[in-house]
């Protein structure tokens, strides 16, 4: 697709990025710019080499390469142009990786698959964290890894280009993080649409914004800086349309992408809350949930499912699956089975080609 064209100044990307400080490792901002210097010109051994798994045109490769840089880190690439679990786990025992950065399922599924395959195969003692934003990460996943790098510690963050920083959460082996819950970063706050704050436990939804240092705006488009750079209370915020509710102990519960919405009978349906549910059947590799059209309820829910090895999927059987973790009305009533999701090499969907092919598939029109 199109970049979004996010345009930041320098100096507010520099302290949205830490100051030359790394949150997800603890490490406080410098204050001034002596102090930046000495931590670059320090000791070696606690400055970062980071690989990033994910690619440098995407926001989650890029500000992490800079996190690392402007602390005095290296930046490590991959030598291939696609995305191989086995060299990453190969250049991280090569390198002695402190960092890696990957997005979400779409690259940690498949390394911690050729972990389970070759056990033992790789020494990833000096591995720090793996860090992740952009895309969901599950609990099982994240348990999975933490198995076979126990020394480790995940950090999963919730954010993108134009909104650094809307939540975290943070895993160590045996306290891995549940899917999509986050903890609400200092600047953020979910207000409902007409700018009112959603209290803590009311249940209500709302969209997650944050404050604080921010972009400009997107490159020569004034109507989507608008609408996503809204004033509430009197601040700026940015506002990319991501609706969660706020827990009574103030976490956040990430519902999914506004625009993605399912309306079924009324009801709002977010389109990656199935995905994830879907994702932990053990014969599901991957999985994308769209609308399709309904005379009765307007839309039905659609599963696009890619099978782990050969497995024969039936939608009762997803159905099923779903309704032990959701309410029944978010289970799919349509379901394709595909041979690749297609994800691109930022770990993103098309949701958009993914709903004209479940169209074709069942032979609805749009």
């Amino acid at each position: 697709g199109m970049p979004k064209g996010v345009m930041w100044r320098q100096d507010d990307l520099f302290q949205v990025l830490g100051a030359g400080g790394n949150a997800a490792l603890g490490i406080a901002p410098a204050t001034s710019i002596p102090e930046l210097i000495a931590r670059i010109q320090g000791p070696e051994h606690l400055r970062a080499t980071m690989i990033t798994a994910a690619p440098l045109m995407h926001g989650t490769g890029q500000f992490s390469a800079f996190i690392s840089l402007i602390s005095g880190g290296t930046v490590c690439t991959l030598p291939s142009r696609k995305f191989d679990a086995v060299e990453l786990w190969n250049e991280t025992e090569r390198l002695k990786a402190t960092n890696i950065v990957l997005v979400g399922l779409a690259f940690s599924t498949p390394m911690l698959e050729a972990l389970e395959a070759d056990p033992g195969r790789w020494d990833l003692s000096s591995i720090r964290s793996m860090s992740s934003s952009g895309s969901m990460w599950s609990q099982e996943n994240k348990r999975g890894l933490l198995s076979h790098i126990p020394g480790a510690m995940i950090a999963d963050s919730f954010g993108s280009s134009e909104a650094v920083g809307l939540g975290a959460s943070a895993s160590a082996a045996g306290a891995e993080a549940q899917t999509a819950a986050f903890m609400l970063g200092p600047n953020t706050a979910v207000f409902t649409e007409d700018g009112r704050r959603v209290e803590p436990g009311s249940g209500e939804r709302g969209l997650v914004a944050v404050s604080g240092f921010l972009p400009m705006g997107y490159y020569k488009d004034e109507a989507k800086s608008a609408k996503t750079f809204l004033t509430f209370e009197g601040t700026r915020w940015s506002v990319p349309g991501d609706w969660a509710e706020v827990n009574a102990d103030g976490t956040l519960k990430l519902l999914g992408r506004g625009s993605q919405c399912i309306n079924t009978g009324g009801e709002k349906v977010f389109p990656e809350e199935v995905e994830e549910a879907l994702k932990t059947h053990a014969h599901v590799r991957d999985a994308v949930v769209v609308g399709v059209p309904d005379p009765r309820f307007g839309e039905r829910i659609c599963a696009v499912v890619e099978p782990e090895g050969a497995h024969d999927l039936t939608l009762a059987a997803m159905s099923d699956h779903v309704k032990t973790q959701l309410a029944h009305y978010k289970a799919p009533r349509e379901l394709v089975v595909v041979e690749s999701i297609g994800r691109a090499p930022n770990g993103k969907v098309d949701y958009k080609a993914v709903k004209a092919l479940a169209l074709v598939a069942l032979g609805v029109q749009a």
